[in-house]
Protein backbone atom coordinates (compact mmCIF):
# COMPACT_ATOMS: atom_id res chain seq x y z
CA UNK A 1 0.00 0.00 0.00
CA UNK A 2 1.12 3.32 -1.32
CA UNK A 3 1.93 6.06 1.59
CA UNK A 4 0.54 9.89 1.22
CA UNK A 5 1.30 12.73 4.00
CA UNK A 6 -0.91 15.55 3.42
CA UNK A 7 -0.09 18.84 4.72
CA UNK A 8 -1.79 21.89 5.21
CA UNK A 9 -2.77 23.49 8.49
CA UNK A 10 -6.39 23.90 8.04
CA UNK A 11 -7.91 21.04 9.38
CA UNK A 12 -11.58 20.13 7.38
CA UNK A 13 -9.98 20.70 4.27
CA UNK A 14 -6.61 18.29 5.29
CA UNK A 15 -9.59 15.56 6.89
CA UNK A 16 -11.32 15.94 3.34
CA UNK A 17 -8.42 15.26 1.58
CA UNK A 18 -7.14 12.59 3.42
CA UNK A 19 -10.78 10.70 3.00
CA UNK A 20 -10.84 10.60 0.04
CA UNK A 21 -7.39 8.89 -0.27
CA UNK A 22 -7.78 6.27 2.03
CA UNK A 23 -11.20 5.30 0.53
CA UNK A 24 -8.54 5.36 -2.89
CA UNK A 25 -6.48 2.85 -1.07
CA UNK A 26 -3.73 4.81 0.35
CA UNK A 27 -2.00 4.69 3.54
CA UNK A 28 -2.72 8.35 4.66
CA UNK A 29 -1.08 10.45 7.27
CA UNK A 30 -1.85 13.93 8.40
CA UNK A 31 0.38 16.96 9.43
CA UNK A 32 -0.76 19.92 10.17
CA UNK A 33 2.52 22.23 9.67
CA UNK A 34 5.22 21.75 7.52
CA UNK A 35 7.69 21.08 11.09
CA UNK A 36 4.70 18.54 11.74
CA UNK A 37 5.96 16.76 8.00
CA UNK A 38 9.58 16.64 8.64
CA UNK A 39 8.83 14.90 11.98
CA UNK A 40 7.10 12.18 9.71
CA UNK A 41 9.53 11.84 7.29
CA UNK A 42 12.32 11.72 9.77
CA UNK A 43 10.23 8.88 11.69
CA UNK A 44 9.08 7.04 8.48
CA UNK A 45 9.26 6.59 4.55
CA UNK A 46 6.23 7.90 2.73
CA UNK A 47 5.78 7.84 -1.12
CA UNK A 48 4.01 11.14 -1.69
CA UNK A 49 3.66 14.46 -0.01
CA UNK A 50 0.38 16.50 -0.94
CA UNK A 51 1.24 19.88 0.54
CA UNK A 52 -0.49 23.12 0.48
CA UNK A 53 1.87 26.13 -0.27
CA UNK A 54 0.26 28.77 1.79
CA UNK A 55 0.79 27.72 5.39
CA UNK A 56 1.84 29.92 8.17
CA UNK A 57 5.31 29.58 9.75
CA UNK A 58 6.90 26.91 7.11
CA UNK A 59 5.10 27.19 3.82
CA UNK A 60 4.69 24.56 1.16
CA UNK A 61 7.67 25.53 -1.10
CA UNK A 62 9.87 25.62 2.25
CA UNK A 63 8.76 22.03 2.93
CA UNK A 64 9.46 20.88 -1.07
CA UNK A 65 13.00 21.92 -0.90
CA UNK A 66 13.50 20.42 2.53
CA UNK A 67 12.36 17.17 1.44
CA UNK A 68 14.63 17.26 -1.44
CA UNK A 69 17.18 18.26 0.62
CA UNK A 70 17.46 15.04 2.46
CA UNK A 71 17.14 11.61 1.78
CA UNK A 72 13.36 11.21 1.44
CA UNK A 73 12.69 9.52 -2.05
CA UNK A 74 9.05 11.08 -1.59
CA UNK A 75 7.29 12.98 -4.70
CA UNK A 76 5.71 15.88 -3.67
CA UNK A 77 2.15 17.28 -5.09
CA UNK A 78 1.85 21.26 -4.23
CA UNK A 79 -1.93 22.62 -3.40
CA UNK A 80 -2.47 26.16 -4.33
CA UNK A 81 -5.55 28.67 -5.12
CA UNK A 82 -5.82 29.90 -8.92
CA UNK A 83 -4.37 33.04 -7.97
CA UNK A 84 -1.44 31.25 -6.88
CA UNK A 85 -0.79 29.60 -10.26
CA UNK A 86 3.10 31.32 -10.36
CA UNK A 87 3.99 29.37 -7.50
CA UNK A 88 3.05 26.25 -8.42
CA UNK A 89 4.91 26.25 -11.56
CA UNK A 90 7.91 27.39 -9.05
CA UNK A 91 7.69 24.98 -6.98
CA UNK A 92 7.75 22.21 -10.24
CA UNK A 93 10.86 23.90 -11.23
CA UNK A 94 12.03 23.15 -7.95
CA UNK A 95 11.44 19.50 -8.28
CA UNK A 96 7.59 19.46 -7.41
CA UNK A 97 5.96 16.38 -8.97
CA UNK A 98 2.81 18.37 -10.25
CA UNK A 99 0.00 20.77 -8.24
CA UNK A 100 -3.61 20.97 -8.00
CA UNK A 101 -5.03 24.10 -8.23
CA UNK A 102 -8.32 24.38 -5.36
CA UNK A 103 -10.61 24.01 -5.45
CA UNK A 104 -10.26 20.48 -7.04
CA UNK A 105 -12.35 17.34 -7.74
CA UNK A 106 -11.35 13.98 -5.99
CA UNK A 107 -10.93 11.86 -9.67
CA UNK A 108 -8.18 14.41 -9.90
CA UNK A 109 -6.44 14.35 -7.05
CA UNK A 110 -6.39 10.41 -7.09
CA UNK A 111 -5.10 10.29 -10.42
CA UNK A 112 -2.54 13.03 -9.60
CA UNK A 113 -1.12 10.96 -6.74
CA UNK A 114 -1.86 7.52 -8.40
CA UNK A 115 0.83 9.09 -11.36
CA UNK A 116 3.37 10.16 -8.67
CA UNK A 117 3.45 7.27 -6.73
CA UNK A 118 4.13 5.00 -10.19
CA UNK A 119 7.08 7.36 -10.79
CA UNK A 120 8.39 7.16 -7.11
CA UNK A 121 7.84 3.50 -7.34
CA UNK A 122 9.89 3.81 -11.26
CA UNK A 123 12.87 5.64 -9.40
CA UNK A 124 12.96 3.24 -6.66
CA UNK A 125 13.48 0.33 -9.15
CA UNK A 126 16.34 2.32 -10.48
CA UNK A 127 17.65 2.85 -7.26
CA UNK A 128 17.66 -0.86 -6.15
CA UNK A 129 19.19 -1.48 -8.85
CA UNK A 130 22.32 0.55 -8.84
CA UNK A 131 22.27 -0.81 -5.17
CA UNK A 132 22.42 -4.44 -6.65
CA UNK A 133 25.21 -3.73 -9.57
CA UNK A 134 27.14 -1.69 -8.00
CA UNK A 135 28.54 2.19 -8.12
CA UNK A 136 31.55 1.39 -10.07
CA UNK A 137 30.18 2.30 -13.27
CA UNK A 138 26.71 4.11 -15.00
CA UNK A 139 23.33 2.46 -14.11
CA UNK A 140 22.24 2.87 -17.40
CA UNK A 141 24.54 0.07 -18.67
CA UNK A 142 22.22 -2.59 -17.45
CA UNK A 143 19.22 -0.82 -16.60
CA UNK A 144 16.28 -3.62 -16.00
CA UNK A 145 14.02 -5.63 -14.21
CA UNK A 146 13.21 -8.34 -16.56
CA UNK A 147 14.36 -12.20 -15.81
CA UNK A 148 17.09 -11.93 -18.87
CA UNK A 149 18.60 -8.61 -17.21
CA UNK A 150 18.82 -10.10 -13.89
CA UNK A 151 20.81 -13.00 -15.14
CA UNK A 152 22.99 -11.47 -17.15
CA UNK A 153 24.04 -9.18 -14.28
CA UNK A 154 24.74 -12.29 -12.05
CA UNK A 155 26.75 -13.70 -14.66
CA UNK A 156 28.62 -10.29 -15.00
CA UNK A 157 29.63 -10.57 -11.58
CA UNK A 158 30.44 -14.34 -11.43
CA UNK A 159 32.98 -13.81 -14.70
CA UNK A 160 34.29 -10.33 -13.89
CA UNK A 161 36.69 -11.93 -11.18
CA UNK A 162 38.41 -14.02 -14.14
CA UNK A 163 40.77 -13.22 -17.02
CA UNK A 164 39.23 -15.33 -19.27
CA UNK A 165 38.46 -14.10 -22.42
CA UNK A 166 34.82 -13.49 -23.10
CA UNK A 167 32.87 -12.85 -26.14
CA UNK A 168 29.22 -11.34 -26.34
CA UNK A 169 27.38 -11.34 -28.74
CA UNK A 170 23.72 -9.63 -29.44
CA UNK A 171 22.63 -6.95 -31.84
CA UNK A 172 23.60 -3.67 -32.67
CA UNK A 173 22.45 -1.04 -30.10
CA UNK A 174 21.72 -3.49 -26.95
CA UNK A 175 24.57 -2.08 -25.41
CA UNK A 176 27.74 -4.82 -26.20
CA UNK A 177 30.53 -1.65 -24.85
CA UNK A 178 28.66 -1.02 -22.11
CA UNK A 179 28.47 -4.89 -20.88
CA UNK A 180 32.24 -5.15 -21.42
CA UNK A 181 32.85 -1.95 -19.28
CA UNK A 182 30.49 -3.69 -16.87
CA UNK A 183 33.08 -6.56 -17.06
CA UNK A 184 36.00 -4.41 -16.68
CA UNK A 185 34.43 -2.42 -13.79
CA UNK A 186 33.64 -5.32 -11.51
CA UNK A 187 37.23 -7.16 -12.06
CA UNK A 188 40.41 -6.74 -10.57
CA UNK A 189 41.43 -4.45 -13.53
CA UNK A 190 39.05 -2.03 -12.98
CA UNK A 191 41.73 0.41 -11.62
CA UNK A 192 43.54 0.10 -15.12
CA UNK A 193 43.26 1.17 -18.46
CA UNK A 194 39.56 0.01 -20.93
CA UNK A 195 40.83 0.49 -24.03
CA UNK A 196 38.04 0.17 -27.13
CA UNK A 197 39.28 -0.85 -30.29
CA UNK A 198 36.45 -0.79 -33.51
CA UNK A 199 37.39 -3.82 -35.49
CA UNK A 200 35.03 -2.27 -38.50
CA UNK A 201 36.32 0.39 -38.64
CA UNK A 202 39.50 0.02 -38.71
CA UNK A 203 40.84 0.12 -42.47
CA UNK A 204 42.73 -3.06 -43.19
CA UNK A 205 46.19 -1.50 -44.38
CA UNK A 206 46.78 0.05 -41.06
CA UNK A 207 44.79 -2.60 -38.52
CA UNK A 208 48.08 -4.39 -37.97
CA UNK A 209 49.63 -1.29 -36.95
CA UNK A 210 47.22 0.17 -35.08
CA UNK A 211 46.50 -3.05 -33.21
CA UNK A 212 50.72 -3.59 -32.43
CA UNK A 213 52.16 -0.21 -33.01
CA UNK A 214 55.18 0.49 -35.12
CA UNK A 215 58.97 1.47 -34.84
CA UNK A 216 60.75 4.43 -36.16
CA UNK A 217 61.62 3.98 -39.68
CA UNK A 218 59.53 0.94 -39.86
CA UNK A 219 57.68 2.38 -42.91
CA UNK A 220 57.39 6.20 -44.61
CA UNK A 221 56.08 8.46 -42.30
CA UNK A 222 56.65 6.62 -38.98
CA UNK A 223 58.87 9.47 -37.49
CA UNK A 224 58.52 7.99 -33.93
CA UNK A 225 58.00 4.36 -31.91
CA UNK A 226 54.39 4.08 -30.99
CA UNK A 227 53.00 1.67 -28.73
CA UNK A 228 49.54 -0.37 -30.58
CA UNK A 229 46.66 -0.64 -28.55
CA UNK A 230 47.18 -3.79 -27.31
CA UNK A 231 50.06 -2.38 -25.74
CA UNK A 232 47.84 0.21 -24.27
CA UNK A 233 45.65 -1.78 -22.15
CA UNK A 234 48.35 -3.32 -20.46
CA UNK A 235 46.77 -4.48 -16.85
CA UNK A 236 43.21 -3.53 -17.87
CA UNK A 237 40.97 -4.51 -20.80
CA UNK A 238 41.66 -4.92 -24.60
CA UNK A 239 37.68 -4.87 -26.12
CA UNK A 240 37.40 -5.84 -29.73
CA UNK A 241 34.02 -4.12 -30.98
CA UNK A 242 33.00 -5.96 -33.72
CA UNK A 243 35.85 -8.74 -33.96
CA UNK A 244 33.88 -10.37 -37.35
CA UNK A 245 35.22 -7.49 -38.98
CA UNK A 246 38.83 -8.46 -38.03
CA UNK A 247 41.16 -9.24 -41.30
CA UNK A 248 42.46 -12.33 -41.43
CA UNK A 249 46.11 -11.24 -41.33
CA UNK A 250 45.09 -9.27 -38.08
CA UNK A 251 43.75 -12.30 -36.78
CA UNK A 252 46.76 -14.66 -37.24
CA UNK A 253 48.56 -12.36 -34.99
CA UNK A 254 45.58 -11.56 -32.64
CA UNK A 255 45.63 -15.92 -31.93
CA UNK A 256 49.58 -15.37 -31.29
CA UNK A 257 49.20 -12.39 -28.97
CA UNK A 258 46.58 -14.58 -26.66
CA UNK A 259 48.41 -17.34 -26.79
CA UNK A 260 51.68 -15.90 -25.97
CA UNK A 261 50.70 -12.70 -24.27
CA UNK A 262 53.87 -10.68 -26.22
CA UNK A 263 53.10 -8.19 -28.83
CA UNK A 264 55.86 -7.60 -31.69
CA UNK A 265 55.94 -3.38 -32.96
CA UNK A 266 55.91 -3.56 -37.01
CA UNK A 267 59.38 -2.95 -37.79
CA UNK A 268 60.94 -4.21 -34.41
CA UNK A 269 63.17 -7.62 -33.54
CA UNK A 270 62.01 -7.62 -30.14
CA UNK A 271 58.88 -8.36 -28.46
CA UNK A 272 56.79 -6.78 -25.41
CA UNK A 273 55.14 -8.79 -22.72
CA UNK A 274 51.11 -7.46 -22.14
CA UNK A 275 49.22 -8.00 -19.68
CA UNK A 276 45.95 -7.56 -20.77
CA UNK A 277 42.65 -9.07 -20.79
CA UNK A 278 40.44 -9.49 -24.20
CA UNK A 279 37.06 -8.92 -24.45
CA UNK A 280 35.10 -9.39 -27.85
CA UNK A 281 31.84 -8.68 -29.51
CA UNK A 282 29.79 -8.93 -32.10
CA UNK A 283 26.77 -8.37 -34.10
CA UNK A 284 27.25 -11.01 -37.07
CA UNK A 285 26.65 -14.86 -36.85
CA UNK A 286 30.98 -15.57 -35.96
CA UNK A 287 30.04 -19.27 -36.45
CA UNK A 288 28.92 -18.94 -39.94
CA UNK A 289 31.81 -17.22 -40.85
CA UNK A 290 33.92 -19.97 -39.16
CA UNK A 291 32.09 -22.39 -41.31
CA UNK A 292 32.89 -20.18 -44.53
CA UNK A 293 36.29 -19.79 -43.73
CA UNK A 294 36.16 -16.24 -43.45
CA UNK A 295 36.99 -16.40 -39.77
CA UNK A 296 39.82 -18.44 -37.76
CA UNK A 297 38.26 -21.69 -35.64
CA UNK A 298 41.33 -21.81 -33.44
CA UNK A 299 40.92 -17.73 -32.68
CA UNK A 300 36.94 -18.35 -32.34
CA UNK A 301 37.55 -21.00 -29.70
CA UNK A 302 40.29 -18.64 -28.02
CA UNK A 303 37.86 -15.69 -27.95
CA UNK A 304 34.61 -17.92 -26.91
CA UNK A 305 36.09 -19.35 -23.56
CA UNK A 306 32.97 -17.48 -21.95
CA UNK A 307 29.84 -16.18 -24.09
CA UNK A 308 27.68 -13.84 -22.97
CA UNK A 309 24.07 -13.35 -24.60
CA UNK A 310 22.50 -9.45 -24.36
CA UNK A 311 18.62 -9.89 -25.26
CA UNK A 312 17.27 -7.40 -27.40
CA UNK A 313 14.60 -4.86 -26.02
CA UNK A 314 11.92 -6.73 -27.56
CA UNK A 315 12.59 -9.94 -25.76
CA UNK A 316 12.64 -7.55 -22.47
CA UNK A 317 9.32 -5.27 -22.65
CA UNK A 318 8.91 -5.01 -19.30
CA UNK A 319 12.19 -2.78 -19.12
CA UNK A 320 11.02 -0.37 -21.75
CA UNK A 321 9.24 1.88 -19.06
CA UNK A 322 12.31 2.10 -16.66
CA UNK A 323 14.85 2.77 -19.52
CA UNK A 324 12.35 5.40 -20.71
CA UNK A 325 12.07 7.48 -16.88
CA UNK A 326 15.69 6.86 -16.35
CA UNK A 327 16.57 8.69 -19.96
CA UNK A 328 14.09 11.32 -19.00
CA UNK A 329 15.01 12.07 -15.96
CA UNK A 330 18.92 11.99 -17.37
CA UNK A 331 18.10 14.25 -20.90
CA UNK A 332 16.02 16.72 -18.67
CA UNK A 333 18.22 16.98 -16.50
CA UNK A 334 20.75 18.44 -19.03
CA UNK A 335 18.36 20.83 -20.50
CA UNK A 336 16.70 22.16 -17.69
CA UNK A 337 13.58 20.99 -18.14
CA UNK A 338 10.53 21.11 -15.71
CA UNK A 339 9.48 17.58 -17.46
CA UNK A 340 7.44 15.40 -14.56
CA UNK A 341 7.06 12.06 -16.61
CA UNK A 342 5.90 10.32 -19.26
CA UNK A 343 1.99 9.43 -19.81
CA UNK A 344 0.47 6.29 -19.28
CA UNK A 345 -0.37 6.12 -23.33
CA UNK A 346 2.89 7.32 -24.50
CA UNK A 347 4.45 4.27 -22.05
CA UNK A 348 1.96 1.86 -23.94
CA UNK A 349 3.34 3.00 -27.14
CA UNK A 350 6.87 2.41 -26.46
CA UNK A 351 6.02 -1.08 -24.68
CA UNK A 352 4.41 -1.91 -27.89
CA UNK A 353 7.07 -0.97 -30.63
CA UNK A 354 9.79 -3.54 -31.34
CA UNK A 355 12.51 -2.10 -31.26
CA UNK A 356 14.91 -2.68 -34.05
CA UNK A 357 17.19 -0.51 -32.67
CA UNK A 358 17.35 -1.41 -29.61
CA UNK A 359 18.31 0.45 -26.16
CA UNK A 360 19.94 2.88 -28.16
CA UNK A 361 16.71 3.94 -30.21
CA UNK A 362 15.27 4.27 -27.44
CA UNK A 363 17.95 6.04 -25.82
CA UNK A 364 17.44 8.67 -28.95
CA UNK A 365 13.84 8.36 -29.10
CA UNK A 366 13.90 10.33 -25.26
CA UNK A 367 16.20 12.40 -26.60
CA UNK A 368 14.36 13.74 -29.07
CA UNK A 369 11.19 14.35 -26.72
CA UNK A 370 12.23 16.07 -24.40
CA UNK A 371 14.20 18.61 -26.68
CA UNK A 372 10.69 18.85 -28.40
CA UNK A 373 8.10 18.74 -26.08
CA UNK A 374 6.83 22.46 -24.71
CA UNK A 375 4.55 20.92 -21.67
CA UNK A 376 5.51 19.10 -18.55
CA UNK A 377 4.66 15.39 -19.60
CA UNK A 378 5.98 13.43 -22.49
CA UNK A 379 2.76 12.53 -24.50
CA UNK A 380 2.44 10.08 -27.36
CA UNK A 381 2.58 13.38 -29.41
CA UNK A 382 5.80 13.75 -28.48
CA UNK A 383 6.81 10.27 -30.26
CA UNK A 384 8.03 10.05 -33.46
CA UNK A 385 5.43 8.03 -35.88
CA UNK A 386 7.10 5.14 -36.38
CA UNK A 387 6.66 3.90 -32.83
CA UNK A 388 3.21 5.25 -32.64
CA UNK A 389 1.62 1.62 -32.95
CA UNK A 390 -1.52 -0.06 -32.71
CA UNK A 391 -2.87 2.35 -35.06
CA UNK A 392 -1.50 3.51 -38.41
CA UNK A 393 0.97 6.00 -37.19
CA UNK A 394 0.56 9.07 -39.24
CA UNK A 395 -3.32 8.52 -38.68
CA UNK A 396 -2.36 8.40 -34.84
CA UNK A 397 -0.16 11.70 -34.73
CA UNK A 398 -3.15 13.63 -37.12
CA UNK A 399 -5.91 13.28 -35.05
CA UNK A 400 -3.70 14.01 -31.99
CA UNK A 401 -2.64 17.11 -33.75
CA UNK A 402 -6.42 17.79 -34.33
CA UNK A 403 -7.61 16.85 -31.26
CA UNK A 404 -4.52 19.82 -29.29
CA UNK A 405 -5.83 21.77 -31.82
CA UNK A 406 -9.98 21.70 -30.66
CA UNK A 407 -8.74 21.71 -26.94
CA UNK A 408 -6.67 25.17 -27.62
CA UNK A 409 -9.18 26.70 -29.63
CA UNK A 410 -12.17 25.92 -26.97
CA UNK A 411 -10.08 26.94 -23.68
CA UNK A 412 -9.27 30.32 -25.77
CA UNK A 413 -12.68 30.63 -26.93
CA UNK A 414 -13.90 29.71 -23.28
CA UNK A 415 -11.32 32.16 -21.74
CA UNK A 416 -9.79 29.30 -20.25
CA UNK A 417 -12.92 28.10 -18.00
CA UNK A 418 -12.85 24.33 -17.81
CA UNK A 419 -16.24 24.15 -16.90
CA UNK A 420 -17.53 25.55 -19.85
CA UNK A 421 -14.75 23.91 -21.86
CA UNK A 422 -16.15 19.92 -20.62
CA UNK A 423 -19.64 21.60 -21.73
CA UNK A 424 -18.67 22.59 -25.42
CA UNK A 425 -16.41 19.41 -26.24
CA UNK A 426 -19.17 16.89 -24.63
CA UNK A 427 -16.21 15.21 -21.94
CA UNK A 428 -16.02 15.03 -18.44
CA UNK A 429 -13.83 18.15 -16.40
CA UNK A 430 -12.16 15.28 -15.54
CA UNK A 431 -11.31 13.62 -18.99
CA UNK A 432 -10.78 17.62 -19.79
CA UNK A 433 -7.87 17.68 -17.36
CA UNK A 434 -6.20 14.48 -18.51
CA UNK A 435 -6.22 15.89 -21.95
CA UNK A 436 -4.77 19.29 -20.75
CA UNK A 437 -2.24 17.29 -18.65
CA UNK A 438 -1.37 14.78 -21.93
CA UNK A 439 -1.03 17.82 -24.61
CA UNK A 440 1.25 20.18 -21.91
CA UNK A 441 -1.47 22.90 -21.86
CA UNK A 442 -1.41 25.10 -18.92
Amino acid sequence: MASVLVVDDLENFRISVGLVLERGGYDVILAASGAEALEVLRRRQVDVVVTDLRMDQMDGYSLLMAVKSSNSPAEVIVMTAFASIGDAVNAMKAGAYDYLTKPFRNEELLLTVERAVEQRWLKEEVHRLRSAVGEAFAIERIVGRSEPMRELARTIQQIAVTDSPVLILGETGVGKELVARTIHAFSSRSGGPFVAVNCGALPESIQETEMFGYRRGAFTGAAFDRKGLAEEADRGVLFLDEVGAMSVPLQVKLLRFLQDGEVRRVGDSRVTRVNARVVSATNSNVEEAVRTGTFRRDLYYRLNVVSLRVPPLRERSEDVALLAVHYLEQYARRSAKPIRGISEKAIAMLQAYSWPGNVRELQNVIERAVTFTTGGLITEVDLPRDVVVNEPATEMSSLSDQERVQVLDAMQKHRWNRRRVAEALGISRTTLWRKLKDYGIS
